[in-house]
């Protein structure tokens, strides 16, 4: 049987968010974390975005070497041929594309203005997939933007198109939250059966029904012969109302009725991660996680009413799906009320050794060291403008050379030397 596999857009589609937004190193924690989780792609950001070019460079190369892995990282481009040759140019270290253009009548008339025609579309598609692959790309991706509103005959023949020029897949996008359940399963279920290549789901909440359609959709999908592939956002932050949450969509895919031992993940997702990282996605975007969240909200595991209270006591299946404890939940939340120093923007060498030793024993190898990593923390304090988590502070001192480059904000030329990472052995 066909299986189901994790896309994260977080750092593409969760960072477009209006009013939020994450640093460089914000943005390289959640693709650590992602890939401990298991996680199998990260659409990672925009490959001709200037201010991008450092950390992507960044992230690729801590792929390149193991330490983000075994996720895999992709840019999302506009499917313009011009677009991509300036990708490849700016980021040449690109493997994985996902090449976006709008399909529906709607966004034909009202965004091109009459300019486009719909075979004008699939020519601009088709010439940006060759134009990837001839640049070096190992996978590309195709997206139809605002699919939930196009005709489903013409997605076929735009998928097929896609098809023949070696896409991997079709990325079916309810980029307005159109869809319900039932529409989204007979549109993937057609839609696999019609392209016959693996379809992704790009779901939004505009309506509330972003995690059920992404589910839905998948099973349509597999139910139509192909892998499904799901895009998700860490606790569901995205345009508007968002897109379908991380957490809570592995949750429905492993926990729920119709899903639970039928349908089968592409590889194995670690939930107990993910208390870890929606918190740290929570702290990054300055957004709380809503208190009935599923699975990592303050109420998902919290019981008042008497006969639940006394029914979860003497058998937690009685009132909880599934147990906090695979959530990565039920370590004591640590509120300093004495003494606390903090690592930040004008911290002195005292106090920064003394946390980074005694309260993370980690060990600088002479206080040269210890002033360098020092300094490179100051910097991120200031473009992050609030303390930098522990993992934070330990993936500097690990890596202080990658790290001054997701500080750097003046992009390099394609042509030019690297002066940050160079060949140190630290990255």
């Amino acid at each position: 049987m066909p299986k189901i596999y994790i896309i994260d857009v977080t750092n593409r589609d969760g960072v477009q968010t209006a009013k939020l937004g994450l640093s460089k190193l914000e943005k390289t924690m959640i693709n650590l974390y992602l890939s401990e989780m298991g996680v199998f792609q990260s659409e990672f950001g925009f490959p001709t975005t200037r201010h991008e070019t450092n950390y992507l460079r960044a992230n690729l190369r801590l792929a390149e070497l193991g330490v983000i892995s075994p996720l895999r990282l992709e840019g999302w481009l506009r499917a313009i041929s011009s677009d991509v040759e300036l990708g490849f140019k700016m980021v040449p270290g690109l493997k994985h594309v996902n090449l976006s253009i709008s399909t529906s009548r709607q966004m034909i008339d009202g965004k091109f203005k009459g300019k486009k025609s719909r075979r004008d579309i699939i020519n601009e598609m088709t010439a940006a997939v060759d134009t990837a692959y001839r640049l070096g790309a190992e996978t590309v991706g195709v997206n139809a933007e605002d699919a939930s509103r196009t005709d489903i005959d013409y997605l076929i023949e735009y998928g097929q198109a896609a098809k023949a020029h070696g896409a991997v897949r079709l990325r079916y996008c309810d980029t307005l939250g159109y869809d319900d359940p039932f529409s989204i399963y007979e549109a993937g279920q057609v839609l696999a059966k019609g392209v016959a290549l693996p379809i992704e789901l790009h779901c939004h909440g505009d309506l509330g029904m972003a995690v059920a359609n992404s589910v839905a959709g998948a099973r349509g999908v597999i139910d139509g012969g192909q892998d499904a592939y799901i895009n998700t956002t860490l606790n569901g932050i995205g345009e508007r109302a968002g897109n379908a949450d991380l957490v809570a969509t592995v949750l429905a895919l492993t926990k729920s009725k119709s899903f639970a031992g039928k349908y089968e993940l592409g590889q194995p997702i670690d939930l107990t991660k993910s208390w870890k990282i929606a918190k740290f996605a929570s702290y990054a975007f300055g957004v709380p996680i809503p208190i009935n969240q599923p699975g990592v909200g303050a109420n998902a595991f919290a019981h008042e009413s008497g006969i639940h209270a006394d029914g979860v006591l003497k058998d937690p299946h009685n009132y909880e799906l599934y147990g906090f404890e695979e959530l990565g939940r039920g370590d004591p939340e640590m509120v300093e009320t004495g003494r606390e120093i903090c690592a930040g923007e004008y911290s002195g060498i005292s106090g920064f050794s003394h946390i980074m030793g005694e309260r993370m024993s980690w060990h600088f190898k002479d206080k040269e060291e210890a002033q360098e990593i020092l300094e490179l923390v100051r910097y991120a304090n200031v473009l992050s403008h609030k303390p930098l988590v522990e993992d934070e502070l330990l993936f500097i001192a690990r890596y202080p050379h990658t790290a001054k480059r997701l500080l750097t904000m003046t992009p390099l030329g394609s042509a030019e030397p690297d002066p940050i990472l160079g060949t140190d052995s630290r990255l």
